[in-house]
């Protein structure tokens, strides 16, 4: 079932600038131009781009708070400026920087402000609070003025206060802003439980690489405001001609490794490294290195993912 559907959508902005004491020029900025992607029920998608490039804009338009200038699109079969208010029943939104949460009330109180403001029927409020409480680890903090809580805490709270009606699609941007790396792990582990037993569907706009490579085995990429990749992560690393690395701990010094489907680009005594492309599996590597030499450990590390957005970013 396809959740959301965009196809040629654009956005386009005027700028006016003073071109003398009384004159001033109008101009047109096209924030998001002939931008087109669906996304399927309990997908996982990754929707990144450099500061500018219209990821913003594009959540902007999904949740009915911009209207588009053309195009056509759809969430859970809405148009989202004219039915605003019914998809915002269907939709979850956090935003990293800012709270959907009453910032001198505790949590409890917000939490149960917005059982009046989404109607949701209390027993199934009440079960859904309790699950979350308990998932994020909530049960001391809901007495807590929001003002009071850390960053880590009150974004556990925010994705709470989004999740309370059971949204359809959860819409999530720059969620580890400012999180350590303790609080980072927790909230991908929940999101990873609420997209399995739950099937939400989830659409990350985030400058942390590793919450893409954690999360999402999608990825759309956009710059100046269209597309320029839409598909797998392990093809991004393809696109991008990236390698992994196989790191091996001989028993002995020996010369430079030799096996198919791999290159020997660094030895240092004992331990050698081997590159191969990164969409290729290691398994016949490691099964050829296990049948020629004596390998004491061996070691995966993965490409690295911001080198090649940059190189899909130089490309565009």
């Amino acid at each position: 079932m396809t959740l959301i559907n965009v196809r040629d959508l654009t956005r386009t902005f005027v700028v006016r600038k003073r071109a003398s004491r009384l004159t001033r020029t109008r101009s047109e900025v096209r924030a998001v131009h002939d931008l087109t992607f669906t996304v399927e029920a309990g997908e996982m998608v990754g929707y990144i781009g450099p500061n500018g490039a219209g990821k913003s804009t594009t959540i902007k338009m999904l949740t009915g708070i911009l209207v588009p200038t053309s195009g056509h699109l759809r969430v859970a079969g809405l148009e989202p400026s004219r039915e605003r208010t019914e998809l915002a029943r269907r939709i979850g939104v956090v935003f990293g920087q800012r709270t959907t949460l009453w910032w001198d009330l505790p949590l409890r109180d917000s939490f149960e402000l917005l059982q009046k403001i989404y109607r949701v029927e209390p027993a199934r409020h009440r079960r859904n609070l309790e699950e979350y409480v308990e998932l994020l680890d909530l049960g001391d903090l809901l007495d807590t003025p929001v003002r009071q809580l850390s960053l880590g805490q009150r974004m556990r709270g925010d994705i709470t206060a989004a999740l309370l009606h059971d949204p359809e699609i959860l819409y999530l941007d720059e969620p580890t802003i400012g999180l350590d790396v303790v609080s980072k792990g927790r909230l991908r582990e929940f999101l990873r439980t609420l997209n399995a037993e739950r099937g939400t569907t989830l659409m990350l706009t985030t400058h942390d690489l590793q919450d893409i490579e954690a999360l999402c085995d999608r990825v759309i990429v956009i710059d100046h405001g269209t597309s320029v990749f839409d598909g797998p992560l392990v093809d991004l690393h393809r696109r991008g001609e990236s390698r992994r690395t196989l790191v091996v701990d001989l028993v002995d010094e020996a010369p430079p490794i030799e096996v198919a489907g791999a290159e020997t680009h660094k030895v240092d005594g004992p331990r050698q490294w081997l590159s191969f492309p990164a969409g290729e599996s290691a398994a016949p590597i490691v099964s050829a290195l296990a049948a020629t030499y004596a390998v004491a450990d061996l070691s995966i590390q993965e490409p690295d993912i911001e080198a090649v957005i940059r190189e899909i970013y130089a490309g565009a």
